[in-house]
């Protein structure tokens, strides 16, 4: 599906971001470029990748230094997968500005950097291209302890609707998946995710716990899931669709 194709994919250590980079490989990419801050992660990552020319970027995608030094490499990227992201919680009275401004960093400004330093690398190859963004079910629905996150989120599929119009004119598809919960390491970062862990005795159990509340298909999906919805929007049977959002939330919205 993606013979011949050259892909960005940020947040690639881990996560939806690792099974999308391995998803691509698998469908035929031939090069794959590859960033996330977790340098030995990263590389753990690509050991484990057969086929693609790889080329491992470590960095922080929320600087701007790092895609003025990254822009000549994506120079013939056919599709761009914008995935780093952190996540946290916090009620907004007692949220600290400076955990507020860490998450909005990566999750906002870092998207917004790598949507435009892929969008530009199209734009020169006046061939098209696509872009998936991944936002979350966190930015469509309200829910109490996550502001930051949230709002990051909201903005990402916000800015994915303006870079939808905007791209279009240079056949630059835009879109956004919106997963509700995935079963990925980001959910070590919040507090209450490993106190569920201690109560439940693993992991696997607290998902368990959490997927039985929060969807009525009663689990979450795996990042192997997310990646091929993701490579779904990427590919050429969804040529006509930009602008849109691809929730995947096991019912969650509903």
């Amino acid at each position: 599906m993606f013979a011949k194709r050259t892909a960005l994919v940020t947040g690639a250590a881990s996560g939806i971001g690792l099974a999308t980079a391995r998803l691509l490989a698998e469908q035929g990419a031939s090069r794959l470029i590859l960033c996330d801050r977790d340098r030995a992660g990263l590389a753990s990552a690509a050991g484990g990748l057969a086929g693609p020319e790889l080329e491992l970027v470590p960095g922080d995608v929320a600087d701007e230094a790092y895609w003025d030094h990254l822009g000549p490499a994506l120079a013939g990227i056919d599709h761009a997968v914008i995935n780093a992201g952190v996540a946290g919680s916090g009620a907004i009275t007692t949220l600290d500005y400076a955990e507020w401004r860490r998450i909005l960093a990566v999750n906002l400004d870092g998207a917004f950097l790598s949507l435009r330093a892929a969008m530009r690398a199209m734009e020169a190859r006046q061939s098209g291209g696509s872009i998936v963004l991944t936002a979350s079910a966190a930015g469509l629905k309200a829910e109490p302890g996550i502001a930051a996150y949230a709002a990051s989120k909201a903005g990402v599929l916000q800015l994915a609707r303006v870079a939808a119009k905007e791209g279009a004119a240079n056949r630059i598809r835009v879109n956004t998946i919106a997963p509700g919960g995935v079963e990925t390491p980001i959910w070590r970062e919040t507090a209450f995710f490993n106190d569920l862990v201690a109560a439940k005795g693993s992991e696997a159990a607290a998902f368990a716990a959490m997927a039985g509340i929060a969807t009525p298909l009663g689990r979450y999906a795996t990042a192997d899931e997310i990646a091929g919805q993701i490579a779904f929007l990427l590919s050429d049977a969804c040529a006509t669709v930009t602008g849109t959002t691809f929730v995947s939330d096991g019912g969650y919205m509903l």
